[in-house]
């Protein structure tokens, strides 16, 4: 089982930037794809963007693509969440989370095929 601590989180004006971690114990982080998913108050979660266990595939939302960047330093059991460009609807609670071993950008959207997840980082976005 792999633990996972996100970080980063905070308030941020619109326009500005944020960079979230989500550092992962275990020696398997580098199999697995790897995910952000964010919920805000009220609604379901939903996904943001994923990675493939190497790094090489990508993944995201269309609301974020451009904005935001998924990246992972394997070496250092971390994937990141660069976010920029925010906005007030980016306000929301970020989950990271651990997929499967094989990558799929249809699957690596779905909620369903993340095993284990953080406890959140809260990203609040001003106008």
């Amino acid at each position: 089982q792999v633990q996972l601590v996100e970080s980063g989180g905070g308030l941020a004006q619109a326009g500005g930037s944020l960079r979230l971690s989500c550092a992962a114990s275990g020696r398997s982080f580098s199999r697995y794809t790897m995910g952000w998913f964010r919920q805000a108050p009220g609604k379901e979660r939903e996904f943001v963007a994923s990675i493939s266990w190497s790094g090489g595939s990508t993944h995201y939302a269309d609301t974020v693509k451009g904005r935001f960047t998924i990246s992972r330093d394997n070496a250092k059991n971390t994937v990141y969440l660069q976010m920029s460009s925010l906005q007030p609807e980016d306000t929301a609670v970020y989950y990271c989370a651990t997929g499967g071993p094989y990558w799929s950008s249809s699957s690596s959207s779905r909620a369903e095929n993340f095993g284990s997840w953080g406890q959140g980082t809260q990203v609040t976005v001003s106008s």
